[in-house]
């Protein structure tokens, strides 16, 4: 792979530098360097490559037919539904999957965590689909898997099998659904995965919808395992709406357990539930991920593949408005979303991978709010998207371009 020099750009904002990039990382920043390919950029704002940390792809439907949505309000009634979905229509989750990954890259996602379906009725079927999904996007997005029990563990004999079998095949990431709420026995369901994640030796993420003192309480016996089993750092909780809804004293005792312990919150900033405070959060020192969750399945209609907007609409639930604050909205698609699913090497700095995003914008605050048409998109050193659009080659064509 030949050197890239970018000239004149702006890392988040600060000062215009060149970055030369040899092989597939950041080799030196500042002026004076050369390289066989070299791209002006104007003075244009460089941003790291933007990270997803919660993602469904093998359940989207971007791109098909408007899906008519008349399912039930309850969590049950949406995991049903989608089950006789999947039967009904033969959704093809390869095929999707790969889709809505490619449309996150043009969009500058270049780190991506995907939960992915395993239960009796699909068994491994769309493990296998987003498998090869990983495998063809090898070398320009770097996709984790996520083995998702979604109709749940206790309730359906066969599943703790099944996610045996999926990490064993190479899932990344061991995760988990409401061990009280869907599974009706916390303990259990909480032993059982952790028994899984420890024989194979995988970090855990697991969706804690329960609200009030019932997610409390089932976050408080999580974090008993964490520390039990020595799994700082490896273990993060979706959406943790909880942490939204305890009164003060509560969710400081929780947040100070998980900052302790170094579990991160992965949140979408929906509004559909109360939230974790992405500022009470950092205050206590717990790392914060963002993520859109599903995007147009038959969950919900909303969302899309573009990490700039989910930034944004964390920052518009937490009411962020100060220029400090936004610059926190960005990190939750950035550096903490890197953190929190265990993404090596993300960043800015020498000897980083080199993933970058180009925007105008005068500075990432307007990045975030405004989400400006992705210039540039480069992933391990070679441009993969211009203008918003994905390119049929991974190489640049000429010696000297402009952004």
């Amino acid at each position: 792979m030949d050197d890239l020099l970018l000239r004149d750009v702006r890392p988040l904002g600060g000062r215009a530098v060149d970055v030369l990039v040899r092989g597939r990382v950041i080799a030196a920043l500042g002026s004076a360097h050369s390289a066989l390919t070299e791209i002006r950029c104007g003075g244009a704002l460089l941003l790291p490559g933007l990270v997803e940390s919660h993602a469904h792809l093998d359940k989207t439907l971007w791109g098909l037919p408007w899906y008519v949505n008349e399912v039930g309000p309850r969590l049950q009634d949406r995991i049903d539904n989608e089950r006789r979905f999947r039967a009904a229509s033969g959704h093809d989750a390869g095929a999707q999957s790969l889709v809505l990954a490619k449309a996150f890259l043009a969009q500058g996602t270049t780190r991506l965590r995907t939960h992915v379906d395993i239960d009796t009725d699909a068994g491994l079927r769309h493990l296998h689909a987003v498998l090869a999904t990983r495998e063809a996007l090898r070398g320009l997005m770097e996709i984790q898997l996520v083995a998702f029990p979604q109709s749940g563990l206790l309730r359906r004999p066969g599943t703790a099998d099944l996610l045996d079998e999926a990490l064993r095949l190479g899932a990344d990431v061991l995760g988990g659904l409401d061990p009280q709420a869907i599974d009706g026995d916390r303990r259990a369901s909480l032993d059982l995965l952790f028994g899984i994640a420890a024989r194979h030796g995988k970090p855990l993420d697991i969706h804690l919808h329960e609200q009030g003192e019932e997610g409390a309480a089932t976050l408080d016996l999580l974090l008993d395992r964490v520390q039990a089993l020595g799994m700082e750092g490896r273990v993060a909780v979706s959406h943790g709406f909880c942490l939204g809804d305890v009164d003060e004293s509560r969710r400081a005792q929780l947040l100070e357990r998980m900052a302790r312990l170094r579990v991160a919150v992965i949140t979408t900033g929906t509004a559909s539930r109360p939230v974790p405070s992405l500022l009470a959060c950092r205050a206590a020192g717990v790392c914060v991920a963002g993520g859109n969750d599903g995007i147009r399945d038959t969950w919900t209609p909303y969302g899309r593949p573009d990490m700039l907007e989910r930034a944004m609409l964390i920052g518009l639930r937490n009411n962020l408005r100060r220029d400090d604050e936004l610059a926190l909205a960005l990190e939750t698609v950035t550096s903490a979303g890197a953190q929190a699913c265990g993404f090596a090497d993300h960043g800015l700095q020498v000897g980083c991978r080199a993933d970058f995003v180009l925007v105008e914008a005068q500075n990432l605050q307007e990045a975030v709010v405004a989400r400006p048409e992705r210039k540039l998109v480069i992933s391990g050193g070679r441009v993969v998207a211009r203008q918003g659009t994905l390119i049929s080659s991974a190489t640049i064509a000429g010696s000297t371009t402009g952004a």
